[in-house]
């Protein structure tokens, strides 16, 4: 039980000094002792005083011991108030888990620009650490440092951190080129269903990879000498599929054609960061991609991921749902098309900037004004399609969207067995909306929100759906564990308030 305990407080001590973007070398420093001794203090290894915890506390600005007895974090909303003023989209959380996993492919350093600082992002970084990456947060804290030990230790791998992320799948990729066997624990993540990763076999495959599994364990096996000897036809255009595709083909002698492969954004940030690294990738932006591989991949690279169309649609679902007029800057318009002409045949009020680059030289960005609309339910159905299809994580905020439209709108998501059910947690905040099976809602409009307190759903946007219905509700709502959110969106309650919401941060005592 004591080293249960040491181990949980290490946890918290490592977690604050992530947030606050030091190295365990600059918390020695403020502590007056040893880097070993703040490794041992946060893997739960060295017994721990009540004034040493304190101490750290006021180091990092954290309330260690508060926030160890507290429980998960909670958010109470006082709703019915309008928003205002502008608010900057962040960089795009999946290319970011992308990047990092690429960084695998490089015996150089890595730096990746204005990193998303979300609990996505944590958990990958703790699996590095475990296998000898060494990260640090440079610039203030914005941007990320990733530099590769000789050899990876994969025995040490920290497998909590990785059950808890479904985008340790795309580690498959990058390590297939580094070791001859290796293992890996089972992805996590969201729970949205069952998420076959046989597409992912069926592509990894070709490049000499055998997968068994055996008690919570991918077992990886990579026979030398196997390549592709014609295109790789991914069986599901899934955007992480295709970039496991990518990160195998990157390092593979030779090219490598993947047809069917999804063009979306964050697929288009790693070819881009893959370009980065010397490797001539063509196609970008279509289904078919040629990669030209290099066996050995050794610079120092810098790389600015675009921002996130997935939260440039949240924002803009919380404009709407709330009757604000609120501009959203820095929105990758091509990522977006497809929602905003569906938004403007239901009567969005909105324009937008003239287009400019992002950071990374390649996406095109703009600024966008929502103002009050007097929206109608569509005349079609709302259902995702592969890029330039409407995005599949944009569909749940069209069922806060659809419930302040008038009419009805069916809302089929198709992708997953059951998120269309974490949509109907809005009838728990007035919305009726008719669950017709596990992939179909109808959404009845106009809706009058009212304030409830809820635990929050398991999936990501689904629960940003719900923290967006609150903001409407007259009254103060409570949402319950919100972990989830976390893992998607950087500070997002602190953001929102930024522009008139009131959220409120707290934990049970």
């Amino acid at each position: 039980m004591a080293d249960d305990y040491l181990v949980r407080i290490g946890k918290l001590i490592r977690d604050a000094r992530q947030h606050r973007g030091w190295t365990q070398s600059q918390l020695a420093d403020a502590l007056g002792t040893s880097q070993s001794a703040v490794n041992r203090i946060e893997r739960g290894n060295q017994n721990i005083s009540l004034e040493m915890i304190a101490r750290i506390g006021e180091a990092l600005d954290s309330e260690i011991v508060s926030l160890g007895y507290a429980g998960p974090m909670h958010l109470r909303v006082v709703g019915g108030r309008r928003l205002s003023g502008a608010i900057d989209v962040k960089t795009s959380k999946n290319a970011c888990v992308a990047l990092l996993c690429a960084s695998l492919l490089n015996k150089g350093r890595t730096v990746l620009r204005r990193v998303a600082r979300i609990e996505e992002v944590y958990r990958l970084l703790e699996v590095l650490n475990s296998i000898g990456v060494r990260t640090r947060w440079i610039n203030d804290g914005v941007d990320l440092e990733l530099i590769p030990p000789a050899r990876l230790d994969m025995d040490a791998i920290d497998a909590d951190a990785a059950v808890r992320t479904r985008s340790i799948i795309m580690f498959l990729g990058p390590l297939l080129h580094r070791m001859d066997h290796f293992r890996l624990p089972y992805a996590g993540g969201c729970d949205l269903g069952t998420r076959t990763i046989e597409p992912h076999m069926i592509a990894l495959r070709r490049f000499g990879l055998d997968i068994t599994a055996t008690e919570g364990i991918y077992h990886a096996k990579v026979e030398p000498g196997v390549s592709p000897d014609r295109p790789i036809v991914l069986t599901e255009r899934g955007d992480t599929v295709t970039e496991n595709a990518l990160l195998a083909a990157a390092r593979h002698d030779g090219v490598t054609v993947i047809r069917n492969a999804s063009s979306n954004y964050m697929v288009q940030d790693l070819c881009f960061f893959l370009e980065a690294l010397g490797v001539n990738v063509e196609g970008i932006g279509t289904t078919t991609l040629t990669v030209h591989g290099i066996p050995n991949i050794d610079v120092d690279v810098d790389y600015s991921p675009s921002e996130d169309p997935v939260e440039a649609m949240s924002l803009l679902a919380a404009a709407v749902v709330t009757e604000s007029e609120l501009t959203i800057r820095r929105v990758p318009i091509e990522f977006m098309e497809i929602e905003l002409a569906v938004l403007e045949e239901m009567g969005l009020d909105h324009d937008r900037s003239a287009e400019y680059t992002a950071d990374n030289g390649r996406t095109r960005l703009v600024d966008l004004t929502v103002r009050p609309s007097k929206l109608e339910a569509p005349i079609d159905k709302i259902h995702p399609m592969p890029f330039p299809g409407l995005n599949i994580d944009n569909v749940p905020f069209f069922a806060a969207i659809a419930a302040v439209a008038q009419g009805q709108t069916l809302i089929h998501d198709w992708v997953y067995d059951n998120r269309a059910i974490y949509l109907t947690d809005l009838n728990r905040l007035g919305g009726r909306l008719q669950l017709l099976d596990p992939h179909r809602v109808l959404v009845e409009g106009p809706t009058r929100w009212r304030a409830a307190e809820m635990m929050c759903p398991p999936a990501l946007r689904p629960a940003v759906v719900v923290l967006l219905a609150m903001m409407a509700a007259e009254g103060t709502s409570v949402l319950r564990n919100v972990y989830v959110i976390n893992r998607g969106y950087e500070e997002l309650a602190e953001r929102l308030n930024s522009v008139g919401a009131q959220i409120e941060i707290f934990r049970d005592i």
